[in-house]
């Protein structure tokens, strides 16, 4: 089967068995930890599913593997045992009780599904591809990654780590990564996807994969991420005075303030 078609049908099958599990469970947020292995499944069909396996398609596939199941066990765990996030809530508030199901099917799970295809554009062309060398600049993306790789992890590890202090409750995490982006987490995201586009380049006839990167920092720069949290922290003066001295997204040595 075509590598476009199949990786669809599986993402369709996967996310149509995620709707069947929370429609059990009664909370559509569960959706939210199978985000990154949605990626990592198409990953590993499309690589199955290749006649040319080379060292490109294996890079990809552990940089994929490696974001996407780190991203898995730090969803669950954090919600595990949790109520249904308030995002999900208010959906259900907005729906009414008409088709409360099919349009959570559709407007959640399949449109992730929709999404995850487009995002997963370099993966599926990179194990579909002869080429399979990898190029000087391919090797700027391998970095790329691992930069963003280091903001997600360590940023995620510092937030963790300040909400764990009972001392620190109510306040805002601004030490860290957190001190050069408010977003460090999401900034890493973010680069770890471009540094994935870098590596599955293999000539300006690939360049239409730029939308996956594109994609993927829209939604967390307006969408999923960002928004959210800026949302949540709004009208607070000491936001207010960490928005003045911290970029929101790009990393960034902290302006300086007046007292």
């Amino acid at each position: 089967m075509n590598a476009f078609l199949l990786s669809a049908l599986v993402l369709w099958i996967f996310f149509s068995i995620i709707f069947i599990v929370a429609q059990y469970l009664n909370n559509n947020s569960i959706v939210d930890s199978f985000w990154g292995p949605a990626f990592l499944l198409v990953a590993i069909v499309t690589f199955l599913n290749s006649d040319v396996i080379g060292l490109r398609a294996v890079v990809l596939l552990t940089m994929v593997a490696i974001w996407a199941l780190r991203l898995f066990l730090y969803i669950t765990v954090r919600n595990w045992n949790k109520p249904e996030d308030y995002r999900y809530i208010n959906m259900r508030k907005r729906w009414g009780t008409s088709m409360v199901r099919l349009k959570a099917y559709a407007h959640v799970f399949v449109l992730q599904g929709v999404l995850a295809f487009f995002v997963s554009l370099p993966i599926i062309v990179t194990n579909t591809s002869t080429d399979q060398e990898l190029a000087p600049f391919h090797f700027a993306g391998i970095g790329l990654w691992i930069i963003g790789f280091l903001f997600e992890t360590i940023g995620d590890a510092q937030l963790k780590r300040f909400k764990a202090d009972p001392s620190n409750k109510g306040k805002l995490m601004m030490e860290g990564l957190w001190q050069y982006t408010r977003h460090p987490n999401y900034f890493g995201e973010a680069a770890m996807w471009w540094g994935i586009f870098i590596v599955a380049l293999s000539g300006l006839g690939s360049f239409y994969m730029i939308i996956s990167p594109i994609i993927m920092t829209l939604l967390l720069l307006f969408v999923s991420g960002v928004p959210l949290l800026e949302k949540k922290y709004a009208g607070r003066e000491d936001f207010a005075a960490y928005t003045k001295r911290t970029n929101k997204f790009f990393p960034w040595f902290p302006k300086m303030t007046k007292s």
